[in-house]
């Protein structure tokens, strides 16, 4: 599915939602999510092919394995918040998304934690 594909779902579900928002909220909040999940399953494969690309890479930079999944996870948390915030902002839960984006915060620092001592050890190697 190309950009073109994904953006005239995205407009046609938007004037749905607007125009049902007034007299079916709850209907229009569910569209909402449904198109949001549609958008994000359309571009899995696209996603996987990235990631593929990248493993590849990696592999021929002989770069450790464990950091490579771990900046991995750090993306993924971070695409998978922003999606659960906009979806919290879009049902008019700004709190909630706000709450969202700390907890992928907080679980990108204890993710990253590994990688920060890893990278302060070889600090102190070189430190006379």
């Amino acid at each position: 599915m190309n950009i073109v594909q994904v953006v005239a779902i995205a407009l046609i579900a938007t004037l749905l939602i607007v125009t049902l928002r007034e007299q079916r909220p709850e209907i229009s909040i569910l569209l909402s999510v449904v198109t949001g999940i549609l958008i994000f399953i359309f571009i899995m494969d696209k996603v996987i092919f990235v990631i593929d690309v990248l493993k590849d890479l990696s592999i021929r930079a002989n770069l450790d394995f464990i950091y490579f999944t771990t900046i991995l996870k750090i993306i993924g948390i971070a695409y998978i918040c922003e999606f659960g915030a906009q979806i919290a902002k879009d049902a008019g839960e700004s709190s909630i998304a706000t709450k969202i984006e700390l907890a992928g915060k907080v679980m990108i620092l204890v993710i990253s934690i590994p990688i920060l001592l890893s990278l302060l050890e070889l600090i102190l190697k070189i430190m006379p």
